[in-house]
C-alpha cells in the first residue's frame, strides 16, 4: 500500500497539473499558494485514481487520507491492506492482459488484411523478409552498408493514416547507424540510393513484434514510412 501511495505523489509532482487557463474558473475560490497545491494535487489524484479502473468509494478514500495525514490509528490491519492491494493489483494485471490480448488479436489482423491490400497496388514490391517497399523517387547516389551511418527524413504512420513520428515536423533529418534499428528499417535502407525516396510497409515481426513500443506504438502493429535518403556519413 506504500508503494502505491509512494507513486501516486511521485506522479503528482512529475506530471504538469491538469490545470489551464482555458479549464480554470473565470476567479478562482483559491486564494493562496497552499489551497491551490492542495486542490491541484486533490484534482491530479483523482483523475490518476479514476484512470485505474475500478470502483473508489469518495467518502470512504477520503476518510482514509484523512486518517493516513493525521497519523490517526488506521481502521484496517495491515493484514487487510495487504490482502486487498494484492488483489486489486491481480485484477489490474488481469484486465491489462486481456485487453493487451485483444490489441494483438485486432492489430494483428488489421494488418495482414493492410499488407495484403498494399501487395495488390502497382509499383509495390516485396522482400524474402516479407518487407513491402514503393520507390517514390529513384536516384543514382551510392547504396549505404549495415555499417554506415545515414542522415534521413522520414515520415511514420501507422494503417490507418495517422502519423506517430516525423523528423520533418521536428526541423531536423534523424542521423543514425543502419544496423540500430529496427529490422525492417535497416533492411530499407540498404535497397535504396542516396537521394531516393521509398514508401516502406513494415510488417509487425519486421518492427516491435508483440510488445510494441508502449505508449505510442501497439503491439503487432504495422507501420509505414516515407523516407529519404538525404546521405551516407562519413
Amino acid at each position: 500500500m506504500k508503494r502505491i501511495l509512494g507513486a501516486l505523489i511521485l506522479t503528482i509532482f512529475l506530471v504538469p497539473t491538469c490545470l489551464n487557463a482555458a479549464e480554470t474558473a473565470a476567479e478562482s475560490p483559491f486564494k493562496t499558494s497552499e489551497e491551490k497545491l492542495s486542490y491541484g494535487m486533490g484534482l491530479d489524484l483523482g483523475k490518476y485514481l479514476k484512470g485505474l479502473g475500478g470502483t473508489i468509494d469518495l467518502e470512504v478514500l477520503k476518510e482514509g487520507l484523512d486518517d493516513g495525514f493525521t497519523d490517526a490509528e488506521p481502521k484496517l490491519s495491515q493484514e487487510e491492506l495487504t490482502a486487498v492491494q494484492e488483489e486489486f493489483a491481480a485484477e489490474m494485471k488481469a484486465e491489462q492482459e486481456a485487453k493487451l490480448a485483444e490489441a494483438k488479436q485486432k492489430n494483428s489482423a488489421a494488418g495482414k488484411a493492410f499488407l495484403d491490400e498494399n501487395l495488390k497496388k502497382e509499383g509495390v514490391q516485396v522482400t524474402a523478409s516479407g518487407l513491402q517497399y514503393e520507390v517514390l523517387e529513384k536516384a543514382d547516389g551510392a547504396k549505404p552498408k549495415a555499417e554506415d551511418t545515414v542522415k534521413v527524413d522520414y515520415v511514420g504512420t501507422f494503417i490507418d493514416g495517422s502519423e506517430f513520428d516525423s523528423s520533418i515536423k521536428r526541423g531536423e533529418p534523424a542521423v543514425f547507424p543502419v544496423n540500430q534499428v529496427i529490422p525492417g528499417w535497416s533492411e530499407a535502407l540498404q535497397l535504396m540510393e542516396v537521394g531516393s525516396k521509398y514508401r516502406v510497409v513494415v510488417p509487425a515481426e519486421l518492427a516491435y513484434g508483440e510488445a510494441g513500443a508502449p505508449p505510442v506504438i501497439e503491439p503487432n502493429s504495422v507501420l509505414i514510412f516515407e523516407i529519404d535518403l538525404l546521405g551516407i556519413e562519413e
